[in-house]
């Protein structure tokens, strides 16, 4: 690898976990800072290690240097992950999002879902795949990357101010990465509304299909098509339609908040934080459920229009 493409790698990475406005904050980014190449998750230092520096490194074959270079994607949980990144980006900066471990379960519940990844309810994923509960083990994780990078390189923020003070969040990322403040007034084609996944897949088979395909293309950096469909809206017609996700039932949220207590009163320990209100149930909020109906039925208007003009 020449010594040009071995310096054009991020030094900062946002890493997540997923589930926590990772989509968004990449879009408010573009523009301000240099991200991969089509693409908005490598997934290098999890899925694709294994295809070496080189191809990583492609992903920012269009940097300039003259701005920060950043990669927003989902390493948190992986426990590799922290020493790859050592190896490659030694002084590396880290941008962590922590969410609400409750609410982080049922969202990642909906995302295997969604891509078929998993069937089954709620409580039947979770009992299945343990590890999707186990992702919600913050200071357990936490710990390694702030024993490879460093307390003061690591951002700590909060989902819940993303959602409640969009701009207050915003403002405290690109002050960490030493880039001029975006104001989202002046952006309004980037809602505060982040990336959701409201229904499971219509046929499971054609949703297994399409995740493979859009894996295919990935690994091949093929990130055109991939966008292409996207636009078109053919891997939400593919991964959506079905029944609508709904809500945990109080029962179900009180015994994940008593699974998680213990974990959220280390991670307050490590953080120093008063995390009282993920200890209770959280209230309904309204106003956002009718914002996302509201957004669903557009979706949902255009992926009409494209079953007829690509699926009739």
């Amino acid at each position: 690898m020449s010594a040009t493409i071995k310096h054009r790698l991020p030094e900062i990475i946002g890493a997540g976990p997923g589930r926590t406005g990772t989509t968004w904050l990449h879009r408010v980014l573009e523009g301000h800072v240099d991200l991969p190449y089509g693409v908005k998750e490598t997934q290098f230092f999890s899925t694709y290690y294994d295809k070496g520096i080189d191809w990583y490194a492609r992903h920012f074959r269009y940097a300039t240097g003259q701005r920060p270079i950043v990669e927003i994607c989902p390493y948190l949980f992986e426990p590799r992950a922290p020493d790859r990144i050592k190896t490659y980006i030694p002084n590396c900066r880290v941008i962590v999002t922590l969410r609400d471990p409750v609410e982080h379960s049922f969202s990642v519940y909906k995302l295997v879902a969604h891509y078929a990844w998993a069937r089954g309810s709620f409580d039947e994923v979770l009992k299945s795949r343990p590890s999707l509960g186990g992702g919600n083990r913050y200071a357990f994780h936490l710990r390694k990357w702030f024993e490879n990078f460093g307390r003061q390189n690591v951002l700590i923020t909060m989902y819940d101010e993303l959602r409640a003070q969009p701009q207050s969040y915003l403002d405290r990322v690109t002050d960490f990465m030493g880039v001029e403040r975006i104001a989202l007034s002046a952006r309004p084609e980037i809602r505060d509304d982040v990336h959701s996944f409201d229904r499971a897949p219509k046929n499971r088979r054609l949703a297994r299909s399409a995740t493979r395909l859009m894996y295919w293309f990935k690994v091949r950096q093929a990130y055109g098509p991939i966008n292409l469909l996207d636009r078109w809206g053919v891997w939400d017609f593919c991964h959506g339609r079905g029944e609508p996700f709904g809500r945990l039932t109080p029962e179900q949220e009180e015994h994940l908040r008593q699974r998680y207590l213990p974990e959220v009163e280390e991670l307050e320990e490590l953080l120093a934080l008063d995390l009282s209100a993920w200890k209770k149930p959280r209230a309904p909020q309204a106003g956002h459920d009718k914002r996302k109906a509201a957004v669903a039925g557009a979706r949902a208007a255009s992926r009409d229009d494209l079953r007829d003009s690509i699926f009739k």
